[in-house]
């Protein structure tokens, strides 16, 4: 019951259209319907060195975005990290390619999320599965080339 509530409350209808595309913003939409992530953006070494490290909390809504100047081979680990997180392994078509739930905090063990991956999303721990994100989940951000994406941002 509790699941079923935390569901419809992270869930939003899959009618409902996002008429922004932003930076600071990722959607993303499935046969669950839609979502959208206020995001701090790390797309350099330094920044996604630090990645969510030392924090003890971050919003509901909110998440972190790796983005690479290329796709690649990406990995990562919890070392500092001390909330648990979902990662959202993402290629350059904006389709979500693995999901790794609720990574422990503080472990070391490095998680693998394959070849090829431009992005990867970084959320609270437990909200990938209720929201029903998983692989072939498609993303929107401006990050992500506008020729190529599987959800390309409308011309503002």
């Amino acid at each position: 019951m509790i699941r079923a509530a935390l569901f419809a409350l992270a869930c939003i209808s899959p009618s409902l259209s996002f008429a922004e595309c932003a930076d600071d913003q990722i959607d993303l939409r499935g046969a669950w319907g839609q979502a959208r992530f206020s995001v701090e953006i790390a797309d350099d070494d330094e920044e996604r060195a630090r990645g969510l490290m030392f924090r003890d909390s971050m919003p509901r809504t909110a998440g972190m975005l790796f983005v690479y100047e290329r796709p690649r081979r990406a990995s990562f680990w919890m070392r500092n990290t001390l909330i648990p997180l979902d990662m959202i392994f993402i290629d350059e078509t904006g389709v979500v390619q693995r999901v790794h739930s609720n990574a422990i905090p503080l472990d070391e063990t490095t998680i693998d999320g394959g070849d090829g991956v431009l992005a990867v999303l970084e959320i609270n721990g437990g909200l990938a599965e209720i929201y029903g994100i998983g692989v072939g989940t498609e993303v929107r951000n401006p990050a992500f080339d506008q020729d190529i994406s599987v959800w390309a941002c409308e011309e503002q």
